[in-house]
């Protein structure tokens, strides 16, 4: 299929302010924002912005926080698919306002601004096709009432604003973590719903690098990876170091990709351990249920067995 055949797989909202169109990086625009235009901030008083964890980085240094106490004080989690995988937006005013906007001055954090702020107003879409080894980058025109910058008389071509709002970092630390949702998405029902336990690690290694951090340098992880001296030394005090070390190692939970050496016997103790834990919580479940009803008691060591048979015929198969 040639380029001039791409076309949307999607329908549009009847009200919907993408403009159906795909362009590519030499299409030219017509836009431009600046302080003294007429709508100057309005985007910012009805902020949706969805974060990337290149974002969460930036924008943690720049307010001086750990990224706990960042994802604490500025964002909100937000589940980006029916099984559960989460994510993080901005935190606004009740009235809907970003908590980095200044009436006067603008975003106070505009150095560090978050990549869809950096887009605005683009909407990017990476397509690949099959006869193809590398997916393309095209994008779409957001046309919304409150911006002026559309009327303003400066044309640009899209590779040019790009390189103006030092978009291709961005894109460039945050193209594994797209593509790590990408595979999930297209996985489907193959690769099931993840186990709370992978969820909370995707969370973590993704939106809260100080805490992942811990995690990474404690016994009990050096004790399963079987990692160099020299990564341990890079992630010590380099988060972007840190956020690609967690990719690797949530491409090896989530779709059992060899991304990092285990120690001998590691998966081997892992189930282990956490057979005991399931019997334990199932001892602890029927000890409850014989002292409140003996038919409960009954039924509840019936389901224990069975479940014991399945976990044990999973762990030979």
């Amino acid at each position: 299929m040639s380029d001039d055949k791409f076309t949307f797989n999607f329908d549009l909202p009847e009200k919907s302010h993408i403009q159906p169109k795909l362009l590519t990086p030499d299409a030219v625009i017509n836009f431009r924002c600046y302080p003294g235009i007429s709508c100057y901030n309005a985007c910012c008083k009805c902020a949706d912005i969805t974060l990337t964890p290149y974002d969460v980085i930036r924008l943690k240094k720049r307010v001086g926080k750990t990224s706990t106490e960042f994802l604490k004080d500025h964002t909100v989690p937000f589940t980006m698919d029916a099984d559960g995988v989460p994510g993080v937006k901005l935190r606004t005013t009740d009235a809907g306002a970003c908590l980095f906007m200044d009436e006067k001055i603008g975003c106070t954090v505009y150095t560090d601004r978050p990549t869809a702020c950096r887009y605005y107003p683009l909407g990017n879409m990476a397509m690949k096709h099959a006869e193809q080894k590398h997916e393309q980058q095209h994008f779409v025109l957001i046309k919304e009432e409150h911006c002026k910058g559309h009327d303003e008389p400066r044309p640009i071509k899209i590779l040019d604003y790009r390189a103006e709002q030092n978009i291709e970092e961005y894109d460039g630390h945050n193209k594994e973590y797209f593509q790590l949702i990408l595979k999930k998405k297209s996985a489907g029902p193959a690769l099931g719903r993840p186990a709370p336990m992978s969820l909370q690690l995707f969370f973590m290694a993704c939106f809260d690098p100080d805490r992942f951090r811990r995690f990474v340098l404690s016994d009990a992880f050096k004790k399963n990876y079987d990692l160099e001296a020299s990564v341990y030394e890079k992630i010590a005090d380099n988060d972007i170091e840190l956020m690609y070390l967690g990719f690797r190692l949530l491409r090896q939970v989530l779709f059992a990709e060899a991304s990092i050496k285990e120690h001998e016997g590691a998966l081997e103790k892992r189930l282990e351990e956490r057979q005991e834990v399931i019997e334990m919580r199932r001892k602890a479940e029927i000890a409850q249920a014989r002292a409140n009803d003996p038919y409960q008691a009954y039924k509840a060591e019936v389901e224990a067995e069975d479940i014991a048979e399945k976990d044990k015929k999973n762990r030979k198969e």
